[in-house]
């Protein structure tokens, strides 16, 4: 059997089991869920009025949306981070690294399993958004293939970083807490109020951070406002993300057990 068969089939061995882990403990996901989904009911319930400056709750609902989505891939890639210190630190690991499998696997295992299940709730979110009156009517296909397709990729980049930071972490608390900015990032952004309310000061800083050009994507492919730079500028922030998250992966999982 080849080397790439070999770590398609420990891979594929590794996937299945953070999924059955994730299907047998699932209080970790929802209650990373209830952070967007908390903040998407409070915006639009209790400050939709307000924060729509005039244009009605309806429109405000299509504006906060997109940002919701987003910081969902933010709050469910928390559970990557404390997954994987869960598993360097009780040992698991330790022995998977003294079993006949290609190493690679045991991160593939994880970045696919949480990619998925990150998706899955970007899904519940999105639906929770569409009953509460988010509509999309003028997309087309591909226009909703694209937002999926950057979703997805923004859940990879995220995911990786996610890995770095559990396999850096001592135990899973520190995890938790290390990954933290990945649910705060968007509070900075344009998700809940435009770039040009805030101070002139702090809008280079939330405008060029990974969110809100991808926020900004996304809005644009699902209710036609104006791209502009964001799309590239997105995709590049996810390449970067993607890349950097998996060379620091990988080299603190290469190292020497201590």
């Amino acid at each position: 059997m080849s080397s790439l068969s070999l770590a398609v089939r420990d891979s594929s061995t590794m996937l299945r089991r953070n999924l059955l882990h994730a299907r047998r403990y699932p209080s970790l996901t929802l209650n990373l869920l209830l952070t967007p989904v908390m903040l998407l009911l409070l915006f639009v319930y209790i400050f939709g009025d307000t924060m729509s400056g005039g244009t009605g709750r309806s429109a405000y609902i299509a504006y906060i949306v997109p940002g919701i989505l987003l910081m969902t891939i933010g709050s469910t890639t928390i559970g990557t981070a404390v997954s994987v210190s869960t598993d360097m630190n009780e040992g698991i690991i330790a022995r998977f690294r003294t079993m006949a499998i290609h190493r690679s696997s045991i991160l593939f295992g994880h970045v696919v399993g949480s990619v998925l299940q990150t998706i899955i709730s970007v899904i519940l979110v999105g639906a929770i958004g569409v009953a509460m009156g988010f509509r999309s009517t003028d997309a087309t296909v591909l226009e909703w293939l694209a937002a999926f397709g950057l979703l997805a990729f923004f859940a990879l980049a995220f995911t990786w970083i996610a890995v770095g930071m559990g396999l850096g972490s001592p135990n899973a608390e520190a995890a938790s807490n290390n990954a933290m900015p990945l649910i705060l990032l968007p509070l900075i952004s344009s998700a809940f109020v435009p770039l040009n309310s805030m101070p002139g000061w702090f809008q280079p800083i939330a405008e060029y951070q990974p969110f809100t050009p991808a926020i900004e994507t996304l809005r644009g492919l699902l209710l036609g406002t104006e791209i502009g730079n964001n799309w590239w500028i997105a995709l590049a922030w996810c390449l970067a993300l993607t890349i950097l998250g998996y060379r620091w992966s990988k080299a603190q999982f290469n190292r020497d057990p201590k």
